[in-house]
């Protein structure tokens, strides 16, 4: 058995006083001010902050490759794979050979978004046999052996056959397991994991932690594991380094750093996880006799996969089975489940953006499945979508001002001179400086984009909002605000929510009531505290023991528990 060695052992990667800039035409705008941290062999450091704290400029200053017009103006980067070979990343050309020998050789490195990182054109395997070539002096034949061996190894059903398939026929865990056959391919002595975790649900994230420390332990790698999970941090980190604008602000083991925090942002960070830990004080509720404002009965979409001359059936995936639930007046009723489990669609199907195959949808008495064109114009004023990527679903050629007012225009909701008027008010009631509105997307951070994305849902004063992942892709105390804000207009406004997420945290923080999903129906439906403290189906259960627990001192307490169907 290995042994797991301590912080005092001579570290394989040690940053040294780095700092990065980038070369404005305003002068230089400095990112990174002296960090320092060191990485030791098979133990896992976890990189924490807020988005623009400077997570992954440190990564690719490691991999001398940070994005034009960034330089690094100071510091040092020295890598020790062995005790007698040292090498100061930081004196390398970027684009010279010795670097690119350790770029995903040496350092292996996996990215957030998978399909952004692996090529749509080229078969993973092309892509895995690339990347052993380039570092192993093998041949062609023998490099889709090892690829076969690193997909099995990373537990790819059919690694065979799953050589020859494209990225688009994955889904989203199996990618990220893809990305990290490909950096483990060459066995780095450093792994960085660049939130890999984020985008997914809770029971393929636990899988992939899983795997990864399985994996460090058998290659005895490095791991810096960049996040702002606070709870993945709790379940797999040694040691942690936290991030602010550039600095860090502290360091240290991780059951000392959550048991005492000596700076002021590491505990804001920690406390708004535990935030998340309860029900909302301001969570509003409806009033006991509220009436439903929806009714959602034997709801279907099936989608067909048709071939051949005569375009016949060959295939068909249920993606929403005969899904039933009310929503009353004032309510959130939340709907969990893993990707693919039809929670996007039901929502959709809901807002009519999909057409649904049977069933029934009853909008305050009238029936949206049947409604014609004008009729569900009229009604998609009433129902509006907030959607998980704001940035995807802001027109980036569009200004703040432009982008609310859109759809009060094409609704006849309000005269051109009254239109700044209201987009003032409305950037008002989502806590944004109304004199940001001649700004474009691009000038905001990502919790500033959903406040905007939140202005134009209530631009029209809608009475159920469906939110599709809103605060999957913030920051922890970035999603409180977001959440707080949706709390507050709730009550304000009195709106319903179909609030959908993978997240437990968050729809327990939110939510009134929760429906569980899985592979296109509804397993479980009640209260949520009742199913979060007393879950009584088996898919429940094993997607509630595997969130993340914010508390170091409870790893490895829990047992996980796995759901296969008609086990």
């Amino acid at each position: 058995m290995l042994q797991t060695p301590t912080a005092t052992d001579p570290a394989i990667l040690s940053v040294k006083d780095l700092h990065v800039g980038f070369d404005m035409r305003q002068g230089m705008l400095n990112v990174l001010h002296g960090v320092g941290f060191e990485l030791h062999r098979n133990r896992t450091t976890a990189i924490v902050g807020e988005s623009g704290s400077g997570k992954s400029v440190s990564a690719r200053a490691i991999l001398n490759m940070v994005p034009r017009p960034g330089i690094i103006s100071g510091g040092q980067i020295l890598f020790r794979p062995k005790a007698d070979e040292e090498t100061i990343l930081t004196s390398l050309d970027p684009r010279g050979k010795e670097i690119r020998k350790i770029r995903g050789g040496r350092i292996g490195m996996i990215f957030q978004e998978p399909m952004s990182s692996l090529s749509p054109v080229h078969t993973i395997g092309n892509q895995i046999v690339e990347a052993i070539r380039l570092h192993r002096k093998v041949a062609n034949k023998e490099a889709r052996v090892i690829a076969r061996e690193i997909l099995e190894q990373v537990e790819i059903p059919r690694a065979e056959r799953a050589l020859d398939q494209y990225a688009f026929e994955f889904s989203g865990g199996m990618r990220q397991r893809a990305m990290i056959a490909m950096a483990l391919s060459c066995h780095p002595d450093v792994l960085i994991a660049d939130e890999p975790t984020t985008a997914l649900d809770v029971t393929t994230q636990a899988e992939i932690l899983d795997l990864m420390g399985r994996l460090q332990r058998e290659l005895r790698m490095a791991i810096m594991f960049i996040t702002h999970d606070m709870g993945v941090v709790a379940e797999i980190a040694d040691d942690v380094v936290v991030m602010e604008k550039g600095h860090v602000v502290e360091r240290g083991e991780t059951h000392a750093l959550f048991s005492r925090q000596s700076h002021p942002y590491t505990e804001k960070l920690l406390g708004a996880v535990k935030r998340l830990d309860q029900p909302a004080d301001a969570k509003v509720g409806p009033e006991p006799d509220a009436p439903d404002i929806l009714s959602v009965v034997d709801l279907k979409l099936h989608f067909h996969k048709r071939a051949g001359f005569l375009q016949r059936i060959t295939e068909t995936t249920k993606a929403v089975d005969g899904v039933c639930f009310n929503l009353r007046m004032g309510e959130a009723l939340g709907i969990v489940g893993e990707s693919g489990s039809g929670k996007t669609t039901v929502g959709r199907c809901v807002a009519r953006v999909y057409e649904p195959t049977d069933g029934s949808i009853s909008y305050r008495g009238a029936d949206l499945v049947a409604a014609e064109k004008e009729e569900l114009k009229r009604y998609r004023k009433q129902i509006r979508m907030i959607f998980q990527d704001p940035f995807a679903s802001l027109n980036p050629r569009m200004t703040v001002k432009q982008i609310i007012a859109e759809p009060m225009i094409a609704y006849g909701d309000a005269k051109t001179q009254d239109l700044e008027e209201r987009v003032a008010s409305l950037l008002s009631e989502v806590g944004l400086d109304p004199g940001m509105m001649e700004r474009y997307p691009h000038a905001f951070s990502g919790g500033q984009r959903q406040r905007i994305v939140v202005a134009r849902a209530i631009a029209l004063e809608p009475k159920l909002v469906i939110a599709d992942e809103p605060t999957s892709a913030l920051d922890v105390s970035i999603r409180t605000q977001v959440l707080d804000l949706l709390l507050r207009l709730q009550a304000e406004m009195g709106l319903s929510f179909i609030f959908i997420s993978h997240d437990m945290a968050v729809i327990r923080y939110f939510c009134d009531r929760v429906a569980v999903m899985y592979q296109g129906k509804i397993v479980e439906i009640g209260e949520t505290e009742q199913i979060i403290t007393d879950p009584q189906h088996p898919y429940t259960k094993a997607l509630l023991s595997s969130v993340p627990i914010s508390d170091p001192s409870q790893r490895g307490t829990r047992q996980r528990h796995r759901y296969v169907e008609n086990a």
